[in-house]
């Protein structure tokens, strides 16, 4: 890799300190994300990734609050095996004018089996007289007598002082007092958490500064930082410039509203790039996989920009990039994506010159010639021009690159294909409104496979599947491994909406044989026509794929 991309000046980041903690809050932060919803054995299993991956800390949830949480901490003491990280319990100081001889939330935390706990406490006092309605004397009694217990109960004490560069704002004297009576009662971490997400970081780092001369350099101080602003991940690295030795967030940054700061930036900013130990510098390779398993358990869809670990963080797309990074791998990349577990993809457009078709179609096997790299350049771009879009369609890419050399696909030839739509409805006496009673589509596909003609009719829920349906029973028989290849999902995109139905409509199929997947596209005003083309090269290329496999006899003359 390029020295350039990694040695940046030390100089910068004098204060820094050489390491930082990890705290991963998925498992109590992060799944209170909208539409997030984890089992117990998601629970686990996310556990276990990010233990795979070396934090420090994993955040389990709060005992007491609800019964997953319960059942996640009884059985991850018998099924968890953590290699590196420790298992966190979430809670709260004592309720306001209680004791903490019988307060049930710190009697769960002593119990719940974790060495280490984290407490949340208020640190504004608006939210002390508006939310708990006591007094800011009571809310300090209640940050330091909760803290004096845990620890008197062998516990390691992670303080959460909540809102507190808001506190610190409105109340400087009173978010000092909150966070010194926790530290003076034995909290192993003050976390000052920017709970709002409204800060920015030249006010964290200010604010950092300040609460560390304010209680001593013998203060940890740590960061837990929201992305309401759009600046988490630079509020944690502000936090950490300006001394803070511990960082919360999430893998892939989930959480409420717009989530926590995102690990997955956060870990290689600070370790690549400020040369501050985070994780094991042996396991940054695993950041993108874990990040993507994650992804995976948790059932939400990454986002391909996605600094570091999206699929397209390292992806090229422009002739002028693709070209110099052909030569120099560090032109255009800020680090070896190899280093975070990820890869250099080069995708096709309107923009490519022919160092990216080049590279490209070594990418997926395909030699081209010098006037068959322009014969290919010239088509892609007409047909980018007619709406086509082939960095998301591989499989319609591969047939591309491969008919410039010369290639004609000789598996079947298409005669014609009809396709037949009747659409029954019924009135409401009710509402006097229509609604469908039922839709019969009918398709019938002429095809030749060598030099016999086939004719087949098939009935499908709509005319994709219909032609589907035919056409698989036209070649079934001269190709049985069809059977393996399933249609995974088919995408409608309308490419110019000014002209309304008459307008050019792309469409997506993804396709899948168990094994590999790809992706074909195909372009039209009618729809039908358009999810024909894409269709068509599926099962094309689905047969390239299983003729490589050797799953398809060889007929006499075929190439």
């Amino acid at each position: 890799m390029s020295t350039k991309a990694v040695e940046l000046p030390l100089q910068s980041f004098l204060g820094a300190p050489k390491k930082v903690e990890i705290l991963d809050t998925i498992l109590r932060d992060g799944s209170q994300m909208e539409g997030m919803s984890l089992s117990v054995d998601d629970k686990l299993k996310v556990a276990e990734q990010l233990d795979h991956l070396g934090v420090t800390y994993i955040e389990g949830g709060w005992p007491g609050a609800n019964p997953k949480d319960d059942d996640f901490f009884t059985r991850a003491s018998k099924e968890l095996r953590l290699k590196t990280s420790k298992l966190v319990a979430f809670g709260s100081t004592r309720k306001p004018n209680g004791k903490v001889s019988n307060d049930p939330t710190l009697a769960r935390l002593c119990g719940v089996g974790t060495e280490t706990v984290c407490i949340v406490a208020k640190s504004w006092d608006y939210h002390v007289t508006e939310a708990l309605r006591t007094s800011l004397k009571e809310a300090r009694s209640m940050a330091a007598e909760s803290v004096e217990f845990l620890v008197g109960n062998g516990l390691k004490v992670l303080f959460d002082a909540e809102h507190f560069f808001d506190g610190y704002r409105a109340n400087r004297e009173f978010a000092l007092s909150v966070i010194k009576a926790a530290m003076d009662n034995g909290a192993d971490t003050l976390v000052l958490c920017d709970t709002n997400g409204g800060t920015l970081p030249h006010e964290i780092s200010r604010i950092v500064k300040e609460v560390i001369e304010a209680l001593g350099k013998g203060a940890k101080i740590g960061i837990h930082a929201h992305n309401d602003g759009g600046v988490a991940v630079a509020n944690a690295l502000a936090a950490v410039q300006a001394g803070a030795l511990h960082v919360q967030g999430c893998v892939n940054g989930y959480g409420e509203r717009t989530g926590n700061a995102n690990l997955a930036s956060l870990i290689p900013n600070l370790s690549l790039k400020m040369g501050i130990t985070t994780i094991p510098l042996n396991r940054m390779e695993r950041l993108t996989p874990v990040a993507r398993h994650i992804g995976e358990i948790v059932n939400r869809t990454m986002d391909p920009q996605q600094p570091y670990v999206g699929i397209s963080a390292f992806t090229h797309k422009a002739g002028l990039h693709t070209s110099a990074i052909a030569r120099r791998k560090d032109s255009y990349e800020h680090i070896s994506p190899d280093l975070v577990g990820n890869g250099t993809r080069f995708v096709v457009s309107e923009l490519s010159g022919k160092s990216t078709i080049e590279l490209k179609a070594k990418e997926l096997g395909i030699d081209l010639a010098s006037d068959e790299l322009s014969v290919a350049l010239d088509h892609l771009k007409e047909l980018e021009h007619a709406g086509y879009h082939f960095e998301t369609a591989d499989g319609s890419l591969v047939l591309l690159l491969r008919e410039a050399t010369g290639w004609k696909q000789d598996f079947f030839r298409v005669e014609s294909f009809e396709v037949r739509t009747e659409l029954g409805s019924v009135i409401s006496s009710e509402t006097m409104s229509r609604w469908p009673s039922g839709v019969a589509t009918e398709a019938v596909i002429k095809v030749h496979v060598g030099d016999e003609r086939i004719v087949e009719v098939a009935e499908g829920n709509g005319p994709v599947n219909a032609l589907d349906g035919a056409l698989r029973k036209a070649l079934g028989r001269h190709y049985p491994s069809l059977a393996q290849l399933h249609l995974t999902d088919y995408r409608v995109r309308v490419v110019d909406t000014s002209k309304g139905t008459g307008a050019i409509t792309r469409v997506l199929i993804d396709s899948t044989d168990g094994d590999e997947s790809w992706s074909t596209i195909g372009v039209s005003e009618n729809i039908i026509e358009a999810s024909w083309y894409a269709l068509t090269d599926s099962i094309v290329y689905g047969l390239l794929v299983q003729n490589k496999k050797g799953r398809i006899p060889k007929r006499k003359g075929s190439k």
